[in-house]
């Protein structure tokens, strides 16, 4: 049994989603990880990560203007507002989805869809360095 941990930054450019799925396929084929457990988990509060789907654009962007509607930036609502209009609803969005996934890796891949690909979704509407960890659990 072997168990690695690494962490990788992403820079995004602003609200949206960034894949990286390649960037931790390439860690595992550098460390000949065959089978076991891979979890990725990110350092954050407004932003999160997502499985979704990797080959049609409008989804994304269908995500983006669902969650554009359900949490608006500005809503009177919010009182944390110490970043911008865009913080408390940030924060929101992040407690809607997640900072950690677990994925299974078999024979050295990710065990993902045809279409699945790994993203981080920068919820805030400037640029971020965001930091996210990788734990390989496995043989």
């Amino acid at each position: 049994m072997r168990q690695a941990f690494h962490e990788i930054v992403i820079t995004t450019r602003e609200r949206g989603l960034t894949e990286f799925t390649h960037l931790i396929q390439k860690w595992l084929a550098e460390h000949q990880f065959q089978n076991g457990l891979m979890t990725l988990h990110l350092r954050h509060t407004s932003a999160s990560l997502l499985i979704q789907e990797n080959a049609d654009p409008d989804v994304r962007r269908d995500l983006d203007a669902f969650f554009k509607r359900l949490v608006p930036d500005g809503d009177r609502l919010f009182v944390h507002t110490a970043e911008g209009d865009d913080d408390m609803p940030a924060h929101i969005r992040t407690a809607l989805t997640a900072v950690n996934l677990s994925i299974p890796v078999h024979n050295g891949r990710m065990v993902l869809g045809t279409w699945q690909g790994i993203y981080l979704w920068e919820h805030r509407t400037h640029a971020h360095s965001r930091r996210v960890v990788l734990h390989f659990i496995g043989e």
